[in-house]
Parts: C-alpha cells; sequence; structure tokens
C-alpha cells in the first residue's frame, strides 16, 4: 500500500513537472526537426521496422508512439508514410506536438495516456516505439507489460533511453556528467541540462526506481521475465542518431535502444 502511494506521488509530480516542461521541450523538438535528426531518426527506425516487416508497405503497420511529447517520432515516422498514434500524459504535450505536425497533424492520431496504463485493446499495434520515457516511470515493469500487450503476435517493440540522473547516485557517473557540462561550455554548443526547474527534475529522479539501475541489463532482464519471443540491446546508438551538439552534451550518458518482439 505504502509502494502504491509513493507511485502515485511520483506520478502526479511528474505530470506537474511535464505539464510545466512542454513549451520548453518542445522547443528542443524543433531543433531536431530542423536538424540532421530529421533524416537519422527516420533513416535508423525504418530500417529497424522494415527489417522486422519485410515487403510490408508503412502504410500498413500501426505504430504507437508512447510518451510521444512534442511529437519528434510520430512526425518524421508520419513523414514517410507510417500511421501513428502519439501518446502522452501531459496534455501540453500533445498541445506542442499538433503545432510541430503542421500540414501532418491531421494524418496523426493524438491521444492522452498513462504509460503504465494504456486505454487500448490487446494486440493494438504492429510497432511500439518509446524514447526517453522509461527512466521517468514510477513502476517501468508494469509499463513494459502495458506495450507488450497492446503489441500484436508478433510485434516490435522499440525503446530509446539512457541511464538518465544515474550522476545522483554515482560519483563515477557524477565525474563523466561534469565532464559534459565543462565540455559543453568549452565547445559553446548550449547545455540541454540546465534550463527551467531542472533541479525540481533532480529531485524527482532521485526517487524513480531506474535511477540507481544499470541499464539496458535490467530491460532485458525484465523483458526476458515477461515473455518475450527475441530481445537484444544495442548500446550507443546515439552515435548514429544524434547531431554534433547533442553528442557532446549527452557523452557520458549515451543512448540505447532495446528491441523485444513479442510471441
Amino acid at each position: 500500500m505504502a509502494e502504491e502511494k509513493l507511485r502515485d506521488q511520483i506520478r502526479r509530480e511528474n505530470h506537474d513537472y511535464w505539464l510545466k516542461r512542454a513549451e520548453g521541450y518542445s522547443e528542443v523538438n524543433r531543433e531536431e526537426l530542423a536538424g540532421i535528426q530529421h533524416q537519422t531518426w527516420p533513416d535508423f527506425l525504418e530500417k529497424e521496422i522494415q527489417s522486422h516487416y519485410p515487403g510490408w508497405k508503412p502504410g500498413d503497420l500501426r505504430i504507437l508512439d508512447m510518451g510521444a511529447g512534442p511529437g519528434f517520432l510520430s512526425i518524421v515516422l508520419t513523414g514517410r508514410g507510417y500511421e501513428l498514434t502519439a501518446a502522452d500524459f501531459a496534455e501540453s504535450m500533445l498541445e506542442e506536438a499538433r503545432k510541430n505536425a503542421g500540414s501532418l497533424a491531421d494524418r496523426i492520431h493524438f491521444c492522452q495516456e498513462d504509460a503504465m496504463n494504456l486505454s487500448f485493446l490487446d494486440e493494438s499495434f504492429d510497432v511500439v516505439l518509446s524514447r526517453n520515457l522509461t527512466w521517468n516511470l514510477p513502476d517501468p515493469k508494469k509499463a513494459y507489460g502495458e506495450w507488450l500487450r497492446v503489441l500484436k503476435k508478433g510485434g516490435l517493440l522499440l525503446n530509446f533511453d539512457a541511464n538518465w540522473y544515474r550522476y545522483l547516485v554515482d560519483d563515477r557517473a557524477r565525474e563523466a556528467y561534469e565532464e559534459d557540462r565543462k565540455r559543453v561550455a568549452e565547445r559553446k554548443v548550449g547545455d540541454y541540462n540546465i534550463g527551467e526547474n531542472f533541479d525540481r527534475m533532480e529531485e524527482i529522479a532521485d526517487g524513480l526506481p531506474l535511477t540507481g539501475e544499470h541499464r539496458p541489463e535490467w530491460d532485458l532482464s525484465v523483458l526476458r521475465e515477461l515473455g518475450t519471443a527475441s530481445v537484444r540491446a544495442v548500446e550507443n546508438v546515439g552515435d548514429r542518431l544524434y547531431s554534433e551538439k547533442e553528442k557532446i552534451n549527452y557523452s557520458a550518458t549515451p543512448l540505447f535502444m532495446v528491441e523485444a518482439v513479442k510471441y
């Protein structure tokens, strides 16, 4: 009971934080849409999706973008002809996503959803995508279970994340994180880790279950336990997806991809 109360508290704190953060986070997404990420991300995702679904046309696949935020992944994949459902628990994020989508907005289904308690029917999607969400959840194992539930049999799960905020509990990670901040200042590229209410997110992250976990090892273990047909991790995918500014900002916190296939 106490654990459930803690999760509810974290959920409320997260919701409040991201509601207020939407406009600033949207600026980052617009920077991606104007940069090389507009090409690198859909190229990479298409390769993964088409490898899993050879011969399928983009319009034949239903894709859930879970934790869509201001819409980046949904927008770039819709531009390639895929059918996207952009889901997020923060209403303000979905508002920003609609704005950022521009003429593509009418082709994207936007919906407010809790990543750990989805309203979709079982086996509704061919692909479930997520980016930089799992670390922020009060019950990430439950979320993985939900994402697998709404996947069709043989469906593909692609989750991109990193050991965000591990520096709060790990001295070596703290040293590496501080080196990133120095390097960003020296190169004068702009620091993504400085902004409004950033201290507040550190407070929230300090109580999140994944902050102190070793990932993607944790993710692989959980997905195997949940009963996937196959699961693998690809580390340092940011080398193929990030802009130079992102590479400098996140050198100490490399992006990984977890790929799972549902039985």
